[in-house]
């Protein structure tokens, strides 16, 4: 295995990839992403433990929707199994992710605890137990400076985990080890993970656009609460569809195989 330098311009096709192969499945994948927020919606009813776990899910999770965007782009139906590849492939490998999924959840766990010391804990405690985000913590300018830093602080922790789980699944490689070629990875294309971000990110806001000019020609704000936190998944599905194309193109085995 080896990484690969990828050129900028590619982050705009792994885009494509993800959409274009998306619409191959569209009810096998937007389904299997509808049972992945369900799984981890369900476990942060149970507060803090639930979430914990959750957090510990996620990478093998992860894991399960590239899979699927495998089966996907090589023209099968992807079954709901794929969900949980990780934790199918071997004792060694479940253990494995099972180690990295822990690891996540620590690094994650530490980002919120580094916010509290802004806040208080306001925004730890509201992730973790639950609640409601009233107008005056909405407001409040810690909690405000807290959630600045928590995304600010998660950006490298993405960048360990971004490849990760794939590296521990098809290439066997450690829990640790997966995560430094991961943080590398991606440091090195940082170009192309840029466009990919600012692609996304424009698609997004396109996408709330759109439903809000449907709304203001209908007059129907009813319109917008019907169609923009669907849209919102739809688009989220698609964005989880093409991870597995960012991984595809920053590793190469030794054969010249990609997984």
């Amino acid at each position: 295995m080896k990484l690969q330098i990828i050129p900028a311009k590619q982050g705009v096709q792994w885009v494509k990839l993800g959409m274009r192969t998306f619409f191959r499945q569209p009810l096998a994948l937007s389904g299997l992403f509808f049972l992945f927020m369900a799984v981890m919606s369900i476990l942060s009813i149970v507060p803090i433990l639930g979430n914990v776990l959750a957090l510990a899910l996620l990478p093998g999770v992860t894991l399960g929707l590239m899979a699927a965007t495998k089966e996907a782009s090589g023209g099968k139906f992807p079954m709901p199994l794929v969900l949980i590849s990780a934790f199918r492939a071997g004792r060694q490998q479940l253990r494995a992710m099972l180690v990295l999924g822990g690891l996540y959840a620590l690094g994650f766990l530490s980002v919120l605890g580094v916010s509290a010391l802004v806040d208080g804990g306001q925004f730890a405690k509201l992730y973790l137990v639950g609640g409601a985000l009233t107008p005056e913590l909405a407001q409040d300018s810690n909690f405000q400076t807290a959630i600045l830093v928590a995304m600010v602080l998660y950006m490298p922790l993405s960048l360990l985990f971004w490849h990760a789980p794939a590296l521990v699944h098809w290439h066997g490689i450690s829990p640790v080890k997966s995560l430094f070629f991961s943080f590398i990875a991606c440091f090195r294309n940082f170009g192309a993970f840029t466009v990919y971000g600012l692609v996304w990110l424009g698609a997004f806001m396109l996408m709330g656009m759109v439903v809000a000019s449907l709304a203001a020609l209908t007059g129907s704000a009813e319109l917008v609460t019907a169609t923009l936190f669907p849209s919102a998944l739809l688009m989220a599905a698609m964005f989880f569809t093409s991870i597995y194309f960012t991984f595809l193109d920053s590793f190469e085995t030794s054969s010249g195989e990609n997984p």
